[in-house]
């Protein structure tokens, strides 16, 4: 099979994505904007061919690349690049070479909130309140509505990037005066856990692997209030979360893709839909599900793509969790106190890449534990604040 893999060097440990499809018998193709003298060994092993564009926003210079890796090797089986950023170049090259995955008509219930929140309720999941913001007279009727605090999010776009809650008509009135020319989505606030289904599908849509995270607190609110930020996975996953997650991954037919769907545990153990995103989580997060279950996921996914068989069984002996400190803040204990105290838990620590530290922390630590009470203890230790 021939893979087109777009920005290979997008994430520190997405080259073993690469890896495990060459090593699995594919032709990996790769395109990006990197030098190819910059890549690590590993990567340069398992790229067939890798083409360097001048901008990866161009899809003229994808289409083109595209084209010659068709001449040069017949058709491309699949287009992938695990980067959210890159979803609609994917979707538009599956459609104008006819590649198997998510095409460009399909696209919107992926990156659309508006689109999002109505297949949330065809799965049967409860939804925040919302509509698209026409103008500011419909913002208005919205809060009349639903009273504050509201959530202006762009109805298309990753992340907490130009997300804002608002607590009062000034703070609403001053952003509708200048706000930016895309097109925003609003939802009344809800308060609760934050929690993610996460995994795996095949190519019939079956899941084969799949896991749970708990939020200390949601990206805004980590950025907004300059909070520590932390999450763990679940060994024992919640029936009612399980099947919210099931019923969304259908509702949305998830094929042959990772999966990210975040929901709101309510005060009133409600659970609520959030978003969804094809795709593995951010961080350090593919690695937490291979220390978590003892699998190697990148191997996992590779195999499913070729084969459509992924040969791991996933029994959970640990809770994993992500720890991240930041800079800017004086903590009570060294890091030497934390190796010293709870080293033997610790499977890995180090700096976290930029564009990730504004919301994780400068500094990661990635435990892995057998109670949530063990978890809940080294979180507090780690972040606490002299």
């Amino acid at each position: 099979m021939n893979i087109v893999y777009l920005s290979p060097d997008s994430h520190p440990a997405y080259y073993l994505f690469c890896l495990r499809l060459y090593q699995a018998g594919g032709n990996v193709l790769g395109i990006g904007e990197m030098h190819y003298d910059n890549f690590r060994q590993e990567l340069k092993e398992a790229l067939t061919e890798y083409y360097r564009v001048e901008n990866m926003a161009d899809y003229e210079q994808l289409l083109r690349t595209c084209g010659y890796f068709i001449h040069a090797y017949g058709r491309l089986d699949r287009v992938t690049s695990h980067n959210e950023y890159l979803s609609e170049s994917e979707a538009r090259l599956r459609t104008d070479f006819n590649i198997p995955g998510i095409k460009i008509h399909r696209l919107a219930r992926f990156n659309r909130k508006s689109e999002m929140k109505k297949l949330f309720q065809k799965a049967g999941v409860a939804v925040a309140k919302g509509k698209v913001l026409k103008n500011a007279e419909s913002a208005k009727n919205f809060v009349r509505d639903t009273g504050y605090p509201v959530i202006f999010k762009p109805d298309r776009g990753p992340g907490a990037a130009a997300t804002f809650r608002f607590n009062t008509d000034p703070e609403m009135e001053k952003f509708l005066r200048v706000m930016p020319s895309m097109r925003y989505y609003m939802e009344a606030c809800t308060q609760g856990q934050l929690c993610s289904f996460d995994g795996l599908t095949d190519r019939e849509g079956g899941i084969v692997f799949h896991t749970v995270h708990v939020y200390s607190q949601g990206i805004m609110e980590t950025l907004k209030e300059n909070k520590d930020f932390s999450y763990y996975s679940l060994r024992e996953i919640p029936e009612d979360l399980e099947k919210a997650g099931r019923s969304t991954v259908r509702a949305f037919d998830i094929r042959e893709q990772f999966f990210h769907i975040e929901f709101f545990r309510t005060p009133e153990n409600k659970i609520v839909g959030l978003e969804v995103n094809t795709g593995p989580p951010g961080g350090f997060t593919t690695d937490m599900f291979n220390y978590a279950n003892n699998i190697d996921v990148y191997r996992g996914w590779a195999e499913i793509l070729l084969h459509n068989h992924f040969p791991f069984s996933c029994s959970r002996p640990y809770h994993c969790g992500y720890i991240g400190r930041k800079l800017s803040k004086n903590y009570m204990y060294s890091h030497r106190d934390i190796m010293q105290k709870y080293g033997y838990l610790i499977v890995f620590h180090g700096p976290v890449e930029a564009g990730f530290c504004a919301s994780c922390g400068n500094y990661a630590y990635i435990i892995n534990s057998q109670t949530p009470e063990e978890m809940q203890d080294v979180i507090r230790f780690v972040q606490a604040t002299a």
